[in-house]
């Protein structure tokens, strides 16, 4: 069977715009393990030199360390804080509409306005600028996307569930370990996962509200001054390396598992 001149078409855009796209993610790579000389590549000297700088490299990785520890205190908090909100709200009580407009309010909003709201807010209070308050900005940040991500899990089960539980003698607490958690799990799962890479990815909000302790982004922010050494092309290819791993590992997690099967 001849492809249409209008596939072909179609398919060669999308070649070009994945090559687009794509092609400048394998410059680091490349370039973190062949030495770039006048703007060619010496291909017949293959090198882990700037790996192993990046290993001695304390400032890169001491930013790095941070990074991480701000973002797993967000993902715990804003998968915890997103679930009970998800639940209060799926619970049809009252103050929903509000509920929503304040979760979503920092997400959608510029985060150079949410950034600074947020640093106006902790000099009133008197919290002195540090990796809480980054914490505590990142969360407020990536709330909305784990809240929406469990009650659209949360709302597509059904109600039987849940009265069928209450039906047997189980109490709150034990229909919610025994039933919503289990249905629940995946998608708190994907959600911590999109918490982490928002976490880790945030800059604006991060200069505006960080103390001395800096995180990875806005290590990299203010080194791109001076210029980058090798050591970042080793830093950025290990970064792309574990973002693909964590794409598709969000992936498998938020795909249901009928879905997947029935693609097969």
């Amino acid at each position: 069977m001849t492809a249409r001149p209008s596939t072909i078409f179609l398919a060669a855009v999308t070649a070009l715009v994945a090559v687009l796209l794509y092609s400048p993610l394998f410059v680091p790579i490349v370039s973190s393990f062949f030495t770039v000389a006048h703007g060619e590549v010496v291909w017949s000297s293959p090198t882990v030199a700037a790996y192993v700088s990046l290993a001695g490299n304390k400032e890169i990785l001491t930013a790095l360390r941070a990074t991480l520890i701000v973002g797993a205190c967000t993902v715990l908090l804003s998968v915890g804080g997103g679930t009970l909100l998800a639940l209060y709200y799926h619970g049809r009580r009252s103050g929903r509409g509000a509920l929503q407009f304040i979760i979503f309010l920092p997400f959608l909003m510029p985060p150079i306005i949410s950034g600074l709201a947020l640093l106006i807010f902790f000099r009133e209070v008197g919290l002195e600028r540090s990796l809480l308050t980054v914490v505590i900005g990142h969360t407020v940040f990536v709330l909305a996307i784990v809240y929406r991500t469990v009650l659209t899990r949360l709302q597509s089960l059904s109600r039987s569930l849940v009265e069928a539980s209450y039906d047997l003698g189980a109490t709150g607490w034990q229909t919610f370990w025994r039933v919503l958690m289990p249905n629940l799990s995946s998608a708190m799962a994907g959600g911590a996962i999109l918490a982490f890479a928002l976490s880790f990815d945030e800059t604006m909000i991060t200069i505006l509200v960080t103390g001395t302790q800096s995180t990875l982004p806005v290590r990299l922010w203010a080194m791109m001054r001076l210029g980058f050494s090798p050591d970042i092309n080793a830093l950025v290819a290990l970064i792309l390396i574990f973002t693909v791993l964590l794409c598709v590992l969000a992936a498998r997690v938020l795909i249901p598992k009928q879905v997947a099967t029935a693609a097969h």
